[in-house]
């Protein structure tokens, strides 16, 4: 007789999450691989509270991927937490086991090899962090493990972070890797860009952006009207999906 494989469903946590890339790329992958028992749904919750009731709802979850604004919130509704993710302060990735919930970031590992190339071609050694959300914890966490400087950037700067109208011409000309990890410039709100000097920013900068939803949004415009290398966060969602992947499947 043959084997009926069980169903297995996976998801991602969010808030007004409908123009996300995870739902679409994982059911493409899933239609590539032939994997016919799993699904993904978007699980856009307006309180993260709601999260028991999906889980009832849902019997066959088996992981979730975590996006804005639930990667620091979600860590007390967690079991156990993976010791890389626990020194980031974020979470990203949760396995259903038999022990609960266990969370995970694989959002350092997906920006760090979306980095690389760029890193073999110019060494950068300070960098501002715009944002100081779930986000930025990961990049500012693997920023150090490359041995790079950086200052967090925030509307409301707390402790060492600096304020967004506090930079000037020496601090940008003198950070040449600029990470946007707000959400200013997603789709449907493309004009929105972080409040920097662009005017600054020249050849030898390179803009990341973690917005993926334009293609280019106003932020990586800017930088390509003044010669700057440009890299939006797709990659680094591609590389992170998949490492979510592993972790559901070992």
């Amino acid at each position: 007789m043959e084997k009926i494989e069980k169903k297995r469903s996976f998801g991602l946590l969010g808030r007004n999450i409908s123009y996300s890339f995870s739902k679409s790329y994982f059911t493409d992958f899933f239609r590539k691989e032939g994997i016919d028992n799993c699904s993904y749904e978007n699980f856009d919750l307006s309180n993260l509270s709601d999260l028991e009731t999906i889980i009832k709802e849902y019997p066959e979850l088996c992981g979730l991927n975590v996006t804005i604004p639930y990667k620091e919130a979600i860590i007390p509704y967690l079991h156990k937490i993976d010791p890389e993710a626990a020194n980031i302060g974020a979470v990203n990735t949760i396995k259903f086991t038999k022990e609960g919930m266990v969370g995970y970031n694989t959002d350092g590992y997906g920006f760090r090899r979306s980095l690389a190339p760029f890193l073999a071609t110019r060494s950068h050694s300070h960098a501002l962090i715009l944002g100081t959300g779930g986000a930025s914890k990961a990049i500012g966490y693997i920023l150090q493990q490359l041995g790079i400087n950086f200052h967090f950037v925030s509307r409301n700067p707390e402790k060492e972070q600096w304020g967004y109208h506090m930079l000037n011409e020496e601090q940008v000309k003198k950070h040449t890797l600029i990470i946007n990890c707000t959400p200013l410039g997603t789709y449907p709100k493309v004009a929105e860009k972080p409040s920097i000097p662009y005017v600054f920013v020249g050849t030898d900068h390179l803009l990341y952006d973690l917005v993926y939803n334009p293609e280019k949004s106003a932020f990586l415009q800017e930088g390509e009207k003044r010669g700057a290398t440009i890299c939006n966060g797709l990659p680094m969602l591609q590389y992170q999906a998949k490492k979510a992947w592993d972790i559901w499947q070992e």
